[in-house]
């Protein structure tokens, strides 16, 4: 049986046939993208299974042609195939004897040999996998004949090699006007391979082959806006996605043709993605609408309304994002575009979390999963994902999500997705874990732009506002404060994460910023309420009532009561176990004029506040806290803290890569370039992919290593490992007296400043004086 390129799989499902003839039984899982030749491939079994007279059973999925056979007896062997896994996942299990789509033996009669031939996404581990890939470059001009060479190489590099998506665009190359240029075409109409903020280096060397090419100026801006748009992933290339964004802008408006205007514009906010930019995004977003219209192109129309309904997210108007959401969708249906309502589901999820919706978001989440599947989308998974993990940090189940951010963030360096990870490392009471994360990532975070840059500002000031220093809060709160009354919105509105002003809110009261700190979390409390974000609003009152206790004027008690109380039952009422779990059970009392005691009794230390009391076993954590109670509003650096004494000379900080080493990995870098330049020249996708993948990895070691300004970061010192240990054993001693002694913990964790410069700072609720 005839199947290009594919001699080597062809080879292994004989051998496969060739055991089952004598007795043998296997599984085997064919896997791939979609578009490799999994389905044809299974029907190629069926045919060599018939011509070695072996039984061909199907038993799920799209069931192949299988040609005549002998007759066969009982005891026969049989080869089971199943394509369903190609449309909703794995493939099913072996099935055993009775299976429904296989036939029963005789009575009495034992079962012949099986063999199970498995189509699906990715290999589940049970069984031999048959992984398939791209054709080779001569392979790939034997499955589109009768094209020119440039066009079957623009093919093969739009296709990723992939038979099916390259047999797709084909068509569309034979019905082209003769005029057209096939490799500027199939750049313009490929589809890109790659999920959102990654590479598709096929389609990329597409895009630079198209623009050396003589084109009309409009197909030229086209190209170009889109090479800038497919450039987003590469965090190295802003400067180069600036000047190919404006130059294609120029060169449409000056063609005077309003569609190619719509696209270019489309393309430019993708490439250049400024958070600050809201005002313009909508206005863009209108001007897109309008010339699409004007042009008749029903695709660029929708790219408008979809720019429209995040610009409103941003700005906090999320009634009339919903109703631009609910335009884009119909406009979606009515122009027959398949991704489009997978798009409108999910941020239908992310606004029914946004509200506290949970079941209904679950729900739609999964609705996602299903739609994009059959649709296609290759965003599908992470698309739901998104919305799952936004809704188990609202819940409180942040644990589980550190590891996947953190995996993330290796396969995409330099989009922050460290941020997210050390947030919920915060959530999940790893506080100190979170701290060597924001000081790890905070220059990079900074200096940074992009389409997740806000969000990771604000997962960094959620961990800022309850670890770290004074000088990374302010550093944050600054760098927030010109987005305030505007939402946390991540991308293209895939996750939505509270007011701005709540997180500088949090950042004032962090920085002892009392009376800004009420203002930023009024201002919070007030937008949540009016829309109805009853998460949002939980946690807002949570905050401000922490603030209120603080300050300790005569009505702020009351006023931090009715908060916590109102906190209290939306959380138990939506299920926010972790919020609930942070909250006091009665708001401290204020200050009274008695005295408190932390003392050694034997093994343990002793406190007494009050009517409560607490033991805590001896260790580091305890002397520390007893050092800090003793000195009330001083700063103790955590060097002379874990040293109990000062003065300590701490040697200069190594660099993290010396200047030989630095100088290595240029050299490497250029050398990777150059082969780079080989692979494309020679068409080699894989290699090229590997090259890339060396390429990203050297780079975002140099970015780790490099500080502001270009200047070496240094390895941890020893004052940075006392922060860390004093940080750790102080809150987990903090944590023990509020298990038995909740009010005087909760005194604890609001008076106390942790980072390299350590101090107990009494807020209001406290004693009058400690004996320590």
């Amino acid at each position: 049986m005839s199947l290009i390129g594919r001699d080597r799989e062809l080879y292994a499902l004989g051998v496969l046939l060739d055991r089952l003839r004598a007795g043998v039984g296997e599984r085997v899982v064919v896997t791939g993208p979609p578009g490799a030749g999994k389905s044809a491939l299974l029907a190629a079994a069926a045919g060599l299974a018939a011509e070695r007279g072996i039984r061909v059973e199907h038993i799920g999925g799209r069931a192949p042609s299988v040609p005549p056979a002998r007759p066969h007896a009982p005891g026969d062997p049989v080869l089971l195939l199943s394509d369903a896994g190609t449309a909703e996942g794995p493939g099913p299990e072996d099935p055993g004897p009775g299976h429904p789509g296989s036939e029963a033996p005789d009575a009495g009669e034992p079962p012949g040999p099986r063999a199970l031939l498995v189509a699906a996404r990715e290999h589940t581990g049970d069984g031999t996998e048959v992984r398939l890939g791209g054709l080779s470059g001569a392979e790939f001009a034997a499955l589109v004949p009768g094209l020119p060479p440039d066009a079957v190489h623009a093919l093969w590099l739009a296709s990723g090699g992939l038979p099916g998506p390259a047999l797709s665009l084909s068509e569309r190359l034979r019905g082209l006007d003769g005029d057209a240029d096939p490799v500027a075409h199939l750049a313009l109409v490929a589809p890109s391979r790659a999920q959102f903020l990654e590479l598709d280096l096929g389609l990329l060397r597409l895009l630079e082959a198209a623009a050396e090419r003589p084109l009309t100026p409009a197909v030229r801006a086209r190209v170009l806006a889109r090479l800038a748009r497919e450039l987003l992933a590469d965090t190295t290339a802003a400067a180069r996605r600036r000047d190919l964004a404006d130059t294609a802008l120029a060169m449409a408006r000056a063609s005077g043709d309003a569609g190619t205007v719509a696209e270019v514009l489309d393309s430019r906010l993708h490439a250049l993605w400024d958070p600050a930019a809201t005002t313009e995004r909508l206005t863009t977003a209108e001007e897109i609408v309008a010339l699409s219209r004007r042009a008749g192109d029903a695709a660029a129309e929708c790219r408008g309304l979809f720019w429209r309904f995040v610009a409103l997210a941003e700005e906090g108007d999320l009634a009339a994002a919903e109703v631009a959401l609910g335009v884009y969708a119909r406009a979606a249906e009515q122009a027959g575009h398949t991704e489009a309502p997978v798009v409108a589901l999910a941020r239908q999820a992310v606004l029914a979390t946004i509200r506290g919706r949970f079941d209904e978001a679950e729900e739609l989440a999964d609705q996602v999963l299903v739609a994009g599947r059959k649709a296609g989308v290759s965003d599908t998974e992470r698309l739901a994902g998104s919305v799952r993990h936004q809704l188990a940090v609202v819940r409180g189940r942040t644990e589980p999500a550190v590891a996947p951010w953190q995996t993330m963030a290796r396969r995409l360096p330099g989009h922050f997705f460290e941020a997210t990870a050390a947030r919920a490392m915060l959530e999940s009471g790893r506080d100190f874990e979170a701290g060597l994360e924001l000081e790890r990532l905070l220059p990079a975070v900074l200096t940074g732009t992009g389409p997740r840059w806000i969000g990771a500002l604000a997962d960094l000031a959620a961990v800022a506002s309850r670890t770290g220093g004074p000088a990374a809060a302010t550093d944050l709160y600054d760098t927030l404060l010109p987005y305030r009354g505007r939402l946390v919105v991540w991308g293209g509105a895939n996750t939505v994460t509270g007011p701005v002003d709540d997180y500088l809110g949090r950042l004032a009261a962090r920085l002892d910023r009392t009376e800004a700190a009420l203002g930023h979390l009024d201002a919070a409390a007030e937008l949540s309420r009016r829309l109805g974000a009853l998460p949002w609003l939980a946690r807002t009152l949570a905050a401000r009532a922490e603030v209120l206790h603080r300050r300790g004027r005569t009505d702020d008690r009351e006023r931090a009561t009715e908060d916590v109380a109102q906190a209290r039952s939306i959380a138990e009422r939506l299920g926010m176990s972790g919020l609930l779990a942070t909250l006091p059970p009665a708001v401290p009392p204020v200050a009274p004029a008695g005295q408190w005691r932390w003392v050694l009794d034997g093994a343990d230390w002793r406190l007494e506040a009050d009517e409560e009391t607490a033991r805590v076993p001896d260790g580091r954590g305890p002397r520390y806290l007893r050092t800090l109670l003793a000195a009330p509003g001083r700063e103790i650096p955590a060097l002379d803290l874990v040293a109990g004494g000062a003065g300590l000379a701490v040697p200069p900080a190594d660099p993290l890569l010396d200047d030989a080493a630095r100088a290595a990995y240029r050299r490497r870098l250029t050398t990777l370039e150059e082969r780079l330049d080989a692979a494309d020249r020679a068409g080699d996708v894989d290699a090229a992919a590997a090259v890339q993948a060396e390429r990203g990895a050297l780079l975002a070691e140099l970015r780790r290593a490099t500080g502001v300004a270009g200047r070496p970061r240094t390895h941890g010192n020893e004052a940075e490992r006392a922060r860390v240990g004093a940080t750790r054993a102080l809150w987990g001693t903090v944590r023990r007296i509020e298990a038995a002694a909740p009010l005087a913990g909760a005194h604890l964790r609001a008076s106390l400043r942790t980072g390299r410069l350590m101090r107990y700072q009494p807020a209001p609720g406290g004693p009058g004086r400690w004996q320590v």
